[in-house]
Order: structure tokens, then sequence, then C-alpha cells
């Protein structure tokens, strides 16, 4: 295998469900779970998954793991939306990354069937879902941690707007 091809992982990911939200666009989406405070939406497991759920009621929060197919390519810098300056891409969580694998916290809220009800939801609509965990407080939060470049900005945004949005082309592609 040739250095170039080394860094090169072929993996099949399972889409195993749809997040259904009202936000259909970038712009105006909350950028994190934090500031969707009370949005609804329903996470919808397709029937090969339904079983894996079991259990899932007792949990406050839960982990969503899925694909930001509607980013835009992946760019090494970036300028995030709570700053005005450019920054490594890696230093955000900007969506356009190398593979676009987003992830939030959200509140459960209950289930029926093959449907999560959520609430505190920050994801567009019609966002192929690849992974659900379990929220746990004991191994999940770290309150006291650093926050890099985010504990001296200053910039107060709690919505998205367009600078991520993949060319409607690409979205086409796809």
């Amino acid at each position: 295998m040739n250095p170039e091809n080394q860094r090169i992982l072929e993996a099949r990911l399972e889409i195993i469900g749809r997040v259904q939200t009202p936000f259909v666009e970038q712009r105006g989406t909350p950028i994190q779970p934090s500031f969707a405070k009370d949005v609804k939406g329903r996470i919808i497991v397709e029937e090969p998954y339904i079983g894996a759920l079991e259990d899932i009621e007792g949990f406050e929060h839960i982990w969503l793991l899925y694909w930001m197919d509607k980013a835009a390519p992946f760019r090494p810098r970036v300028v995030p939306y709570m700053d005005v300056q450019e920054r490594g891409l890696f230093a955000t969580r900007a969506p356009c990354r190398p593979n676009p694998i987003g992830i939030s916290v959200v509140r459960l809220l209950g289930r029926e069937g093959g449907i999560l009800h959520v609430s505190d939801v920050d994801i567009l609509n019609d966002t192929p879902l690849i992974d659900i965990k379990p929220y746990h407080p004991k191994f999940d939060a770290h309150p006291k941690s650093r926050a890099g470049w985010l504990d001296d900005n200053t910039e107060d945004r709690s919505v998205a707007d367009s600078r991520f949005q993949a060319p409607l082309s690409r979205m086409r592609e796809e």
C-alpha cells in the first residue's frame, strides 16, 4: 500500500434512522443543543435497529451521532460561528469536516416504538443518524474543563448563518 492510500480508511456506515426537526437550512439553526432549549424533534429509527432501543427510556439525555450531509466540503481553517477570527478546523465545531460526523446531546422525552421524542435539538431536518449512545453525567460531564479560545471569546452567537452550507449542486448529487 502506498503512503497516500494509508490515510484512507474504507468504512461502511449504516444509517440507522433519520432526525426530524423544524430546521430546513443552516441559517437560523441553533449552533449547539444548549442554544436549542425546548426545540422538539423526533428520531425515526429504521426497523432493523428498533430492538436496540430497549432500556433507553431510563436516560434523560442521549448522544446522537449523525452524518452532516448538507455541510460544505472540508476546509482546514474556518471562522467559527462564535468567533470573528480564523481558527484551525479541529479547534472548532464547524461542520465542514473531512468526515462530516456530528454529535449532539439531546434530552429524551419519550419513546413510541421506533420513534424517540427529543428536545434541545440543533440538527437539520432529515439528517441521517448513524448512532445513539446514552449520556452519563459521571462519564460525559467535565464542567471545569478549559475550552481553549472559547474561554476568551466575546462573540455571542447562538444560531447559524450559511457559511458552512454545501453548495446546492453538491446537495442535489447526494
